[in-house]
């Protein structure tokens, strides 16, 4: 069951991020978890030691931990969108 709110919450946290990048028509569903889930754990590796919190992927569904999960998932947008734009070129 823990899998399936993961799952859920990661796709919410994908789904905001790509609203605030503005990539939101250009991801679905699938990928929309994908960004909230792999956000999650970048947002662990950098910002949850600044926070002193967890993610969403340590069981930890706290508002800091969906605040950090948000911003991991915001930051690795931005990368893509970073090096979208430099291969374009």
């Amino acid at each position: 069951m823990n899998f399936i709110i993961w799952i859920v919450i990661g796709g919410v946290i994908g789904w905001l991020a790509s609203m605030v990048m503005r990539t939101n028509a250009q991801q679905g569903i699938f990928l929309n978890i994908v960004v909230g889930i792999v956000g999650a754990f970048l947002g662990g590796w950098l910002l949850a030691p600044l926070f002193g919190t967890g993610t969403i992927n340590s069981d930890n569904f706290s508002v800091s931990s969906l605040l950090v999960s948000f911003l991991g998932a915001v930051i690795l947008l931005g990368i893509v969108n970073l090096l979208r734009r430099s291969k374009i070129r």
